[in-house]
């Protein structure tokens, strides 16, 4: 994921331009969009992916608190580094994904960080909503005008214990901790 985001450079995010003083609604690539996560298994790392299957954003690079996400990514689709851990991830001790086949997320707060930006919001896996904080970087394409944002790629790092959502299959293996990290490719819309 880290050589895909090799050919952006970073955005100055929600700088004051006053060009860019209204909030833009972007849609999503989801052919070039995925979350990755990662948890431990003793002491080897487990790593996968799930494709995002919806993400509504609007982004307000002067007043980022107007900024707005809403993300779904689809559980059905997730694959965990080999069959066994993919089955049993989506299997009912763990994310139970005939039953609930999407993690959502929306955002309650958005605001600016040294970094780039921290998204307050609600997350629900398993049907259980919790508060969650990702850590957000937005990157525009490498070689394209610095006022050019109608390519972006917004890179989202967070992470959450799946027993706090019921998901407690397998805990004498597999640890608690999910770290992710969603990568949304998304173009300005209209």
């Amino acid at each position: 994921m880290r050589q895909g985001l090799a050919s952006f450079v970073l955005l100055l995010v929600f700088t004051a331009l006053p060009a860019l003083a209204v909030p833009r609604s972007y849609a999503l690539q989801a052919e070039a969009s995925t979350v990755a996560f990662a948890w431990d298994f003793g002491e080897d790392e487990i790593r996968g992916n799930m494709p995002v299957a919806r993400a509504d954003l609007q982004i307000d690079f002067q007043a980022v608190a107007n900024s707005k996400v809403n993300v779904d990514v689809d559980v059905t689709e997730a694959e965990a580094g080999f069959p066994f851990a993919s089955q049993a991830m989506k299997g009912p001790k763990v994310l139970d994904a005939k039953k609930f086949p999407q993690i959502h997320f929306v955002s309650t707060a958005v605001r600016k960080t040294d970094s780039g930006a921290a998204i307050d919001g609600m997350i629900t896996v398993r049907g259980v909503t919790r508060p969650m904080t990702f850590d957000a970087r937005i990157y525009r394409q490498a070689g394209t005008d610095p006022n050019d944002l109608s390519q972006l790629t917004i890179l989202l790092t967070g992470a959450l214990n799946r027993s706090e959502f019921g998901a407690n299959g397998w805990s004498t293996l597999a640890g608690d901790q999910v770290r992710l990290q969603i990568t949304a490719n998304i173009r300005q819309a209209g």
